[in-house]
């Protein structure tokens, strides 16, 4: 997902489940000893952008106050617009999974050039997972031959999709998914309710900032209704082709999202004996491709959209629909089986 620089604060923060890393970091650039090529790692919709950027802002600003950017000095006023010389955000175009040879160029360009306001410069890629072969070899240009008081910041999803020439030149900082009471404070804050927040955290299987963006969505009503249909569908209650056309303005990754989640909480509904039938393994064996084919996309694989959600719609019905997952399913819901 893009990172819109402009639609944050003008202070940035680390989360509250950031703070022990952010004071390390903190301390390294305080002792003059803060690595030139950092790589954050972490699984998705944690907070890591949101972290590399509070300390690209951190690193730009003028005046610092309390360990983070100030938000008042001139630096401060444009990177909260976005639009700071000194700061270069890397990511996939618009309707690209991947960062293109191109774009890197262009920003190893801008990381040899003079910083333009103060004496830094900074440069994040994110994800930098999504970089394709070309572009990796690109940049380690930059890493080989940093220029002074220039910031590399990378954010990935996956570590080992980081090319190992990259990743022996970074500082690696592993973030760990962060635990539910980390988590809800900061949700209460943006729904103001306790049991809305534990629903939108398990809606997004514990990834915070995937809640807050179910949060901010008008639409989340649909999105539950969605994750009802595709149940319907593995437990063979639904037709694929009524749930398919829900779909068709949905991009690949968000679909698999869907299906994964609405999967694994049924199978998590089922009992140790059902999990040993073949259709139960079946369940299984489909998580695992799903997982397998949300790593691709990322990668940036690009199938026909409608095939792959009409076949994989199909598969999962055709190994789990009208079995025991189905039995089990409509006694939870109290509705007779069809």
């Amino acid at each position: 997902m893009g990172m819109d620089l402009g639609g944050h604060p003008d202070v940035s923060a680390p989360l509250p489940w950031q703070c022990t890393f952010w004071m390390r970091l903190k301390q390294q650039l305080d002792d003059g000893k803060l690595p030139h090529a950092l790589l954050l790692s972490g699984p998705e919709d944690t907070g890591k952008a949101r972290l590399a950027l509070a300390l690209a802002r951190l690193l730009l600003c003028a005046s610092p106050r309390g360990g983070l950017n100030c938000g008042k000095c001139h630096a401060c006023e444009l990177s909260a617009s976005g639009s700071h010389g000194d700061l270069c955000w890397l990511q996939p175009e618009e309707k690209s999974r991947v960062i293109k040879i191109d774009q890197v160029r262009r920003a190893v360009s801008f990381a040899q050039q003079t910083a333009s306001f103060g004496t830094r410069k900074v440069m994040v890629l994110y994800p930098a997972d999504s970089m394709n072969s070309n572009a990796a070899n690109a940049l380690l240009k930059a890493l080989e031959e940093p220029s002074p008081d220039t910031y590399l910041i990378l954010v990935c999803h996956r570590l080992h999709g980081v090319p190992a020439t990259i990743r022996s030149r970074c500082q690696i900082m592993k973030l760990q998914p962060p635990e539910e009471a980390e988590c809800l404070p900061w949700l209460d804050s943006l729904t103001g309710e306790r049991s809305q927040s534990e629903s939108l955290l398990q809606l997004a299987r514990g990834r915070p900032m995937l809640a807050e963006r179910l949060c901010r969505d008008d639409n989340i009503e649909s999105t539950h209704a969605i994750q009802q249909a595709l149940t319907g569908v593995l437990c063979g209650l639904v037709p694929v082709s009524k749930v398919a056309p829900l779909f068709s303005d949905v991009d690949t990754g968000g679909f698999l999202t869907h299906l994964q989640q609405s999967l694994q909480q049924l199978v998590r509904s089922q009992s140790g004996s059902t999990l040993r039938t073949r259709e139960g393994q079946a369940a299984f064996r489909l998580d695992a491709e799903l997982t397998r084919l949300r790593a691709a996309v990322e990668a940036g694989a690009n199938p026909n959209p409608q095939l792959m959600v009409e076949s994989i719609l199909i598969r999962g019905q055709r190994e789990l629909g009208g079995t025991l997952l189905s039995d089990n399913m409509n006694q939870q819901q109290g509705r007779p089986g069809q």
